[in-house]
């Protein structure tokens, strides 16, 4: 893994565009990863602008530990305490939040984390080394039935049911433990010629409810308006539906699922107000250099 493939942050150049509105604001990058972004965004401040940069898993702390800067802080915590850390370094508001969602390229690329389906490994998929479940907890203990929503409704598996019951059976005689014990499984229900597209589509929905990634996602979103100070921006990067789909929601309606709130006669009152009509996405350049942009959307808004 080289330096520079850790480091490849997506749709850079628009980011910076859209977050950084004063060079001397305060600012947040939830999701630090490789630090691509922060180190980008540190680079655009002013002397009085400060960063602030989240993230849980211990090899983004020790990335985020290279960085020498007075204006750098690291908090090694899930996004979801956005408000609380805040609040701890005695932040009251700040002039824009960027999030990168999703997993990284190193961790996919960490054949030990078992997040990708192209290495051999131990079925782990936690993005934070000391939560307590991981994917084997979740492949061998879940019900079928609890098994059967998450692979339809976070992996949108069209055969959901049929490899709910498949994996229960499966794990009788074995435990599924390593990534091969998974595959065996899902290589006799993947449509042909579709396999990795399938098994991309399972991991993700294991992955997704090992780190509980859509309540997180909620949980930051909500907090959003209460930390952001007056046309404060959120730029937002989500690289599959379900998480997009809940950006976009809350962008137009307010609120991550559902229709926005009304009062009594029937207005509705925004906290964000969407800046770019439709989601910004790479360019073909762009994905020739890191694949993973393919599938990026990137939208922006700010504090009505």
């Amino acid at each position: 893994m080289t330096q520079s493939s850790y480091h490849l942050p997506v749709l850079l150049s628009e980011c910076l565009t859209h977050l950084i509105t004063d060079p001397n604001g305060v600012y947040v990058d939830v999701t630090f990863g490789g630090g691509g972004h922060s180190k980008a965004i540190l680079e655009k401040l002013g002397e009085k602008g400060t960063l602030l940069a989240f993230d849980q898993d211990q090899d983004a702390a020790q990335q985020a530990a290279q960085i020498q800067d007075p204006r750098f802080i690291f908090v090694k915590a899930n996004f979801r305490y956005l408000k609380r850390y805040l609040r701890l370094h005695k932040i009251e508001k700040v002039t824009g939040i960027l999030a990168d969602l999703g997993i990284s390229s190193h961790q996919i690329d960490t054949a030990e984390r078992g997040f990708s389906t192209r290495f051999e490994g131990r079925l782990d998929m936690r993005m934070d080394n000391d939560l307590e479940k991981d994917a084997i907890e979740v492949l061998n203990k879940y019900s079928e039935t609890e098994l059967h929503q998450i692979l339809g409704k976070y992996g949108e598996v069209k055969n959901a049911k049929t490899l709910a019951a498949a994996l229960v059976s499966a794990r009788i005689n074995k435990p599924l433990v390593e990534s091969e014990d998974l595959k065996k499984v899902l290589q006799k229900y993947a449509p042909k010629g579709k396999e990795f597209k399938y098994f991309a589509q399972v991991y993700q929905a294991i992955r997704i409810e090992v780190n509980e990634e859509m309540q997180v996602l909620e949980e930051f979103l909500n907090q959003v308006p209460q930390v952001l100070a007056p046309k404060g921006r959120l730029v937002v990067m989500a690289y599959h539906s379900l998480e997009d789909r809940m950006v976009k929601n809350f962008i137009q309606q307010g609120k991550t699922f559902g229709q926005a709130d009304k009062d009594f006669y029937g207005n509705i009152a925004l906290p964000l107000k969407n800046l770019i009509k439709k989601p910004i996405v790479a360019n073909e350049e762009e994905v020739a250099q890191n694949p993973r942009a393919r599938s990026a959307k990137l939208r922006v808004a700010e504090l009505s």
